[in-house]
């Protein structure tokens, strides 16, 4: 009854995730994984002791972090100073396309994800509108850009924090690994997005500033910038040395929170706490597999049958199948919880992949629904097939080099292996 119990709230759960919400009741995906610990709780599945035993501090306290120091980024105006720099340039629609994947792109790469497009997605929608532009094809490929970005590197996104933190694998050896697929993702994002809207760019008329939403600005601040900057390249010495990251990332986090202009009321506002507690939440639930001996019994039965996706065509289907159903960091946690001992080739292949998958369609992240929740709210609407027409080349586009890229140079095979006795 035990396992019976503990599957069923497993699977009633990532079908919640799916589905996005609970039909008939504002109950999202963070408020679904909550219910269904608090049912878990209730039946004797688990226990208090059981549910902090089951979370991984590291991993939480990392994304924090990361969520601090980019809200001293946007809290000091730098996002807002990049986002009117170049709404505002000059030249043309596609210098103007060119800067947005540019810009999101690297930004995505060293912030987190869901503070950066809060913040730089109404301010792009709003300038967009303001010169008299279509604002649809800037916000795919701001997008787009943003996932392709946060590819690169270990702290672009969440599941690359999660596998990072339980792979422990190098931050510089990463970048080396994905940021050639992730750099021509971007490329991918920028020529796809100029093929098929270079001539629908330009509206009928620029909209008066009065008649667009408000906008939440932040006004620059030099000083609070450079703190920002000093910060971030802290904690990139940080990787070069062998102390645990989570604490030293911590350290620079609480070192910014002592800030004489900035309240800590109003950074700790920015982090997004939903997204701690839906971590939380499926630590918690998808640790319950381990305990009731179901993920062993899982991984044997994949790995005896040849499943296990440790050749990259089954990866690549994982991936694209998954984060674009139940989404990327729910699916990669329940993967790393039943195969608990991937090479880390394996490790760094399902963070590209997974990322780039998300391109895909509008529900495959979190980054492509945060900005079509604000287009829409800007008076731009963007419809699910409208981000399919680009979201689809782009994905297949990038995914078919990434998979060539790690194929070649790290000698990944195509289909799977029988895996090793230690695995």
């Amino acid at each position: 009854m035990h396992v019976a119990l503990v599957l069923l709230v497993l699977i009633l759960t990532y079908a919640g995730m799916a589905a996005g919400r609970i039909a008939w009741l504002q109950v999202d995906r963070t408020g679904i994984a909550l219910l269904a610990v608090i049912a878990l709780l209730v039946t004797g599945a688990i226990t208090l002791d059981d549910f902090g035993s089951n979370v991984d501090m590291p991993t939480l306290a990392l994304l924090f972090a990361m969520m601090i120091i980019s809200a001293q980024f946007a809290e000091s105006g730098f996002i807002d100073l990049c986002a009117r720099s170049f709404t505002s340039t000059r030249h043309g629609t596609t210098v103007l396309l060119a800067l947005t994947v540019a810009v999101g792109g690297c930004l995505a790469a060293v912030l987190a994800n869901d503070i950066l497009i809060v913040t730089i997605a109404p301010l792009l929608i709003a300038g967009a509108r303001a010169r008299g532009l279509d604002p649809r094809p800037f916000a795919i490929a701001l997008a787009a850009s943003t996932n392709a970005g946060s590819a690169a590197t270990l702290i672009g996104n969440p599941q690359n924090i999660l596998v990072g933190e339980i792979g422990r694998l190098n931050f510089w050896r990463f970048i080396g690994i994905c940021g050639i697929p992730a750099s021509f993702a971007l490329i991918t994002v920028f020529v796809v997005v100029w093929l098929q809207w270079r001539r629908r760019m330009l509206a009928a008329e620029p909209a008066d500033p009065a008649e667009l939403p408000p906008v939440v600005s932040h006004p620059f601040d030099r000083n609070q910038t450079i703190k920002g900057a000093v910060a971030l390249a802290a904690l990139f010495l940080l990787f070069l040395t062998p102390l645990p990251r989570e604490v030293g990332a911590l350290f620079i986090a609480a070192v910014l929170l002592a800030n004489r202009k900035i309240t800590s009321r109003t950074m700790i506002a920015a982090v997004d706490w939903p997204l701690l507690l839906l971590m939380a939440c499926l630590f918690a639930i998808t640790g319950t597999l381990n305990q009731a001996g179901v993920a062993a019994q899982v991984k044997d039965f994949l790995a005896a049958h040849t499943l296990l996706p440790n050749g990259l065509v089954p990866l690549t289907l994982f991936s694209v199948v998954a984060s674009n159903t139940i989404g990327s960091l729910p699916s990669t946690m329940l993967l790393l919880q039943i195969w608990q001992t991937p090479t880390p080739f394996v490790l760094y292949s399902l963070t590209i992949l997974s990322t780039l998958s998300g391109n895909l369609l509008l529900s495959g992240s979190l980054t492509n629904v945060l900005i079509a929740e604000r287009a829409e709210r800007m008076g731009a609407p963007l419809t699910f097939r409208e981000h399919a027409q680009s979201g689809v080349p782009i994905a297949v586009v990038s995914l078919a080099f990434a998979i060539a890229w790690l194929w070649l140079t790290h000698k990944l095979p195509l289909l799977p292996t029988p895996l090793p006795a230690d695995q």
